[in-house]
């Protein structure tokens, strides 16, 4: 007997991977935890991540949109505003980095900095340049919209049931001084660069750790009942400030994320780690969920991740595991099943595949 005699077929590339249609790989995810139909979810994270709150909703689950609209917007002007794309009017938040940063500013007593850029008489936040397109009549506008959002950060974690957060880049321009990151390059979108001033990070797997968890940290300190689900964007880099070609910049990048937040789940049972990532952009999938410009996931994608998301916490809430094994192979294998694998040492293990 030896450990790959019990394994399930999704445990072997055979089996799980190669030999399905694509569209019938399955059970990609067993959650950790359970979230119930009436367990408030926040959703935050990466330009991928406005599709799960929505989907959410749809499925009739109980997504937390904080920060409504107020009346008399259209539909064009609540999208352009951020209303209805995450829980609250952050923006994007691509960095793990980010995501410590409202936090800590929302839960920690940590004082936001008060620098907002001013372009053609309007004033914009250059934490999210985005969420108001028009700006604001003021700078102390701008910082009082500012605040309304930190509060509902604070209110909603406090309520919340389970935060799901969508990691997109591992790069970032940061203020020299202050230590801030900012979400897009100031200059970019609204903002002025100063070479002298925004200098060009690229976070470590270790850096990202770190901020991811100090950012679960902090929400567990006013909510210790909250789950953490972590996921990475299967978007690529627009572009990269690296110097390096835009592919192996991607690589990199969700590299690094994908690493970080599979370590934090290793560490706590109350962080797991849902893969839209792969579901997206894993092997068998062939990339037909991308739009022609090989970057935007289509409406299909969206759906089939999130009917991956949905198959696998309805199973968790019925109780429902892997299938179990039956039957063993008495005698060890004396060649690899695949001609074309024979210089893999590994390949020998898809003999105990029953599958």
């Amino acid at each position: 007997m030896n450990p790959y005699q019990s394994l399930p077929r999704r445990s072997f590339w055979r089996s799980a991977v190669a030999e399905p249609d694509m569209l019938a790989v399955g059970e990609l995810w067993t959650p950790k935890f359970t979230i119930g139909p009436d367990d408030p979810v926040l959703t935050a994270g990466s330009c991928f991540a406005r599709h799960i709150g929505p989907a959410l909703l749809e499925h009739g689950m109980n997504w937390r949109e904080v920060e409504l609209p107020p009346p008399g917007l259209t539909a064009a002007e609540r999208r352009a505003r951020h209303y209805g794309t995450f829980s609250f009017r952050t923006g994007n938040i691509y960095t793990a980095a980010a995501l410590r940063q409202w936090l800590s500013w929302a839960l920690d007593d940590v004082a936001a900095p008060d620098e907002i850029w001013s372009e053609g008489g309007r004033f914009f936040d250059p934490y999210r340049p985005a969420v108001d397109p028009d700006g604001h009549p003021s700078a102390e506008a701008a910082l009082a919209a500012r605040q309304v959002t930190l509060a509902a950060i604070r209110n909603a974690i406090v309520e919340a049931g389970c935060l799901i957060f969508t990691l997109g880049l591992t790069e970032a321009w940061q203020d020299r001084d202050a230590g801030t990151v900012y979400p897009v390059c100031p200059g970019t979108r609204h903002g002025t660069f100063d070479a002298d001033r925004h200098i060009f990070r690229n976070f470590t797997v270790a850096e990202v750790h770190r901020d991811l968890s100090v950012a679960v940290a902090l929400a567990r300190t006013v909510n210790p009942r909250l789950t953490v689900l972590l996921t990475v964007s299967p978007v690529p880099l627009t572009a990269t400030a690296t110097g390096e070609h835009a592919l192996t910049a991607t690589t990199y990048s969700k590299s690094v994320l994908r690493a970080a937040a599979g370590q934090l789940a290793q560490e706590f049972e109350y962080v797991d780690y849902f893969p839209s990532y792969e579901i997206v952009t894993g092997f068998p999938f062939r990339g037909v969920f991308f739009a022609p410009n090989l970057r935007t996931v289509t409406s299909e994608g969206v759906d089939f991740v999130m009917r991956h998301f949905f198959d696998a916490i309805e199973r968790r809430a019925a109780g429902a595991g892997p299938l179990p094994r039956t039957g063993t192979r008495p005698t060890r294998p004396t060649e690899a099943s695949d001609g074309g694998d024979l210089l893999c040492d590994d390949a020998v293990l898809d003999y105990y595949n029953a599958g």
